[in-house]
C-alpha cells in the first residue's frame, strides 16, 4: 500500500466531507487507505460518514483525546508505506501525493515533508515552514519582532518570512495539518508525543525526525487550503494558553532547564492574555474612560457656572484632587452595576437609571464627608448636565463610527459562482432567491473564454478561469464560489493563489449543494419557511421605538418645515422630491406610513412594518428588483439605530439630487 492518509476530526462535518470528497479525486493513482479518528463529535460526523463514505476506516473516540492520542490511534492500525497526518478543514489537490512520493523517491534523505499550505483567502499560511524555538527565535516572535521585520534572517527566524515560499527546501519543522512521513521513520521514533494535548506535537515530531538522521522538507510544488482552527472554535479550549504551554514543554523537553526561554514564554502568555482582555472590552474600557473624562468636564462646567451666579467660590485647591476623582469612580461603578458597560454595545437607556441611582449615592455620601459637602445645588446640576453629556456622547459614537451598534451587514454580497453545469446553476439559484442573505450573482465563470457573454438560464458567463481576476476587480466581487464537482482542485487552488490581494472569500460547495465552505464559517443553502423567520419589526420593544420616533420626528417636522412646504407646493407650485418626503408626515403621525419602512405589503401577509416614505429599497435602488428581499432583510434587521442611518443616507441622496 503506497499511502495511509489519518485525518483527526471533531465537529467539523462539512469540513470533513468536502476533505474526502478532494482526498478521492487525489488518491485515483494510488493504493491508500484513508482512516478517520473522530474524537467525540457531537455534529452528525460519524453518521455522515457511515451514510456517505462506509469505505473509510473509523475508529470512533467517546471523548476528546487531543490530536496527539487520537493521531496515534490511527498511526497503529496504518499499514501505507507513507504515513500522512491530514487535518479535517482542509482541501487537497489532485496530484498533491503523487508529487510528493515522487520527491520522496528523489531525495533519499527526506523522513518528512510538508506541502505550500494557503489561506482561504490565498495568502501563505505561515506555520507551514518554521524553525525551532530556541530563546532567540521565541523572543523575536513574542516581541513581535518577526512581524516588524518579516525580511530579516535575524528577526524573522520562527516562520522564515524572508525565505521564498516559491522553492523548496529543509526547514526545521512544518505545519502538524499536513505531515507525510516514511514508515521507516514512524517505525523508528514512534508516534506523537501525549504529552502536548494540541499544538505543539507537530515540532515534537520533526525534531525527533532530525535527531534520528532524517530531514525535513518544505515542498513548494503542490498546495492545499487550510481553513485553520475550525475545531478550535467548537471547543471550549483556551487556545493561546495551550498554545504556550506547549511551547513551554517542548523546550523543557528539547532544549533543557532554560530559565531565559521559560522566562520568556510565561511573560507571553500574561501578556497575549491581557491584549486578549484588552481586545474583548475595549469597548467598556473607553466607555468607562469617556464617561470619567465627561464627569468631570460636566463638574467643572457646574462648579463655573455656579460660582458665576452665586458668592461661592468653587472648590477649595487642597480638594480638587479628591473631588474630580472620587465621585466619578462612584459613578462609574453605579452605572456598572446598573449594566451601562457592556462589550459589544454602548446601552443608551440603561444610562438613565445608573445616573439617577449615582446621584443618591453621591448625594447620601456629603452626609458622611462634611467636609466635602459644597453644595447639594452643585451636584443636582452636575448630574443633569451629564443626563445630556453620558447620553450624548454614547448616541453620536454609535451614529458616527457604528460602535456598539447591532452587526448587521448591510453590503451586498456580489458573487460569481463558477461553472456552467447544472450544479453550478442550482447554486446561484438558491443565494438569489435564499430570503436570509443579502448577495448579487454578477454572474457565472466559464472554464474556458468560448462561453463569455452566453446566457444559461437568468445567469450571463461575465468571465473565465483565465481573466477571473480581472473580473473581480472591475466588478468588485467579494465571494466566489466553486461547486466541487464543477473544476478540478488544482485548477481552483490556482485561482485562490492568484487572487490572494483582491479581497476576496473564496467559498467551496459541498457535494450536495446543501451548504457552502468558508473561511470563517459554514453555510446553509437550504432556506427556513418564512413563516418561521422572527423579525425584529414585528417585536413589542421595536415596534413602540418605531412608533415613538415616528411620532416625536413628525410632530418636529409638522411643526418646523412642514408648514414652509405646504406653501412652497401649494402657493408657488414649487416641488422636489425632498418636498415630497416632507408632506407626507401627517400620514406618518396618523400611522398609514412610517419614516422608514418597506416599499410594499408582503404578499403573504406577514408584519413587514408599515409601509416606508423610504427604506433600503431607496437607498439601495440598484438592487430594486429583489424588493421582496430587501423588505424581508429590513424586516429581520429592524431596529433605531438602522432606521436612523436610512434616514441620513435619504437626505444625503435627497440633497444631492436637488443640486
Amino acid at each position: 500500500m503506497n499511502l495511509s492518509i489519518i485525518i483527526v476530526n471533531y465537529n467539523v462535518k462539512e469540513f470533513l466531507q468536502n476533505l474526502l470528497t478532494s482526498l478521492f479525486k487525489a488518491v485515483t493513482n494510488l493504493s491508500t487507505e484513508i482512516i478517520v479518528v473522530d474524537n467525540g463529535s457531537d455534529d452528525g460526523s460519524i453518521e455522515m460518514l457511515r451514510e456517505k463514505f462506509p469505505q473509510v476506516t473509523l475508529v470512533s473516540n467517546n471523548a476528546n483525546l487531543g490530536f496527539s492520542k487520537a493521531n496515534n490511534l490511527g498511526l497503529k492500525i496504518a499499514r501505507g508505506k507513507f504515513l500522512l497526518l491530514l487535518n479535517p478543514d482542509t482541501i487537497v489537490q489532485e496530484d498533491t501525493f503523487e508529487k510528493l512520493i515522487q520527491f520522496f523517491n528523489n531525495n533519499k534523505d527526506a523522513g518528512m515533508v510538508g506541502c505550500k499550505i494557503l489561506n482561504p483567502d490565498g495568502t501563505l499560511q505561515l506555520a507551514c515552514r518554521r524553525s525551532f524555538p530556541g530563546p532567540w527565535t521565541s523572543f523575536c516572535k513574542v516581541s513581535g519582532l518577526s512581524s516588524l521585520f518579516p525580511e530579516s534572517k535575524l528577526f524573522a527566524r520562527y516562520n522564515l518570512t524572508f525565505m521564498d515560499e516559491n522553492r523548496s527546501y529543509e526547514v526545521d519543522a512544518i505545519s502538524g495539518s499536513f505531515m507525510m512521513v516514511r514508515r521507516e521513520v514512524f517505525e523508528k521514533i514512534g508516534g506523537l508525543d501525549e504529552q502536548f494535548f494540541m499544538y505543539g506535537e507537530d515540532l515534537d515530531w520533526c525534531y525527533r525526525v532530525q535527531k534520528s538522521g532524517w530531514k525535513v522538507y518544505y515542498v513548494h510544488n503542490t498546495t492545499i487550503i487550510h481553513y485553520k482552527g475550525e475545531s478550535t472554535k467548537r471547543s471550549s479550549l483556551d487556545e493561546t494558553k495551550v498554545f504556550y504551554h506547549a511551547m513551554h514543554l517542548f523546550v523543557k523537553k528539547h532544549f533543557a532547564s532554560s530559565l531565559l526561554v521559560e522566562i520568556i514564554l510565561r511573560s507571553a502568555i500574561i501578556f497575549r492574555q491581557l491584549l486578549a482582555f484588552i481586545g474583548k472590552q475595549k469597548l467598556s474600557l473607553i466607555a468607562v474612560l469617556l464617561d470619567f473624562l465627561f464627569f468631570d468636564l460636566s463638574l467643572l462646567l457646574t462648579e463655573k457656572l455656579y460660582s458665576h451666579f452665586r458668592t461661592w467660590k468653587g472648590f477649595p485647591e487642597a480638594t480638587q484632587l479628591i473631588v474630580y476623582t472620587i465621585p466619578a469612580l462612584v459613578q462609574i461603578l453605579v452605572s456598572a452595576s446598573s449594566g451601562a458597560y457592556k462589550k459589544e454595545t454602548l446601552p443608551v437607556l440603561r444610562i438613565f437609571p445608573a445616573l439617577l441611582s449615582g446621584f443618591f449615592v453621591i448625594s447620601s455620601l456629603t452626609y458622611f464627608f462634611k467636609d466635602f459637602a459644597y453644595s447639594r445645588g452643585v451636584v443636582l446640576l452636575t448630574f443633569i448636565v451629564l443626563v445630556f453629556l453620558f447620553t450624548g456622547w454614547r448616541i453620536l459614537f454609535r451614529l458616527l463610527f457604528k460602535i456598539g451598534l447591532p452587526q448587521v451587514d448591510k453590503s451586498i454580497v456580489k458573487t460569481l459562482v463558477v461553472g456552467t453545469t447544472k450544479s453550478s446553476l442550482e447554486i446561484a439559484k438558491k443565494l438569489k432567491e435564499k430570503s436570509s442573505s443579502y448577495h448579487s450573482i454578477i454572474g457565472l465563470i466559464s472554464e474556458t473564454r468560448k462561453e463569455i457573454g452566453d446566457h444559461f438560464g437568468s445567469f450571463e458567463v461575465v468571465g473565465s478561469l483565465q481573466n477571473i481576476q480581472k473580473v473581480i476587480r472591475e466588478k468588485k466581487i467579494s465571494e466566489v464560489i466553486f461547486p466541487s464537482e464543477e473544476v478540478s482542485y488544482t485548477s481552483m487552488m490556482s485561482v485562490v493563489a492568484e487572487c490572494q490581494k483582491e479581497n476576496v472569500e473564496f467559498k467551496l460547495a459541498g457535494s450536495n449543494l446543501d451548504f457552502l465552505v468558508g473561511k470563517s464559517s459554514v453555510y446553509l443553502l437550504e432556506d427556513i419557511p418564512f413563516i418561521e423567520i422572527t423579525y425584529n419589526i414585528s417585536q413589542t420593544g421595536h415596534r413602540f421605538i418605531k412608533r415613538s420616533f415616528d411620532l416625536m420626528f413628525g410632530f418636529f417636522l409638522l411643526f418646523f418645515l412642514y408648514p414652509f412646504f405646504y406653501l412652497k407646493k401649494n402657493l408657488f407650485r414649487i416641488r422636489s422630491e425632498f418636498s415630497d418626503f416632507i408632506l407626507e408626515t401627517p400620514s406618518v403621525i396618523k400611522g398609514r406610513y412610517s419614516f422608514v419602512g418597506p416599499k410594499e405589503t408582503n404578499s403573504a401577509n406577514l408584519f413587514l412594518g408599515k409601509r416606508g416614505i423610504t427604506g433600503i429599497w431607496f437607498t439601495d435602488s440598484e438592487n430594486e428588483e429583489n424588493l421582496e428581499k430587501l423588505n424581508i432583510f429590513y424586516a429581520k434587521n429592524q431596529n433605531i439605530w438602522l432606521d436612523l442611518e436610512i434616514l441620513s443616507k435619504t437626505f444625503f441622496l435627497l440633497k444631492a439630487r436637488r443640486k
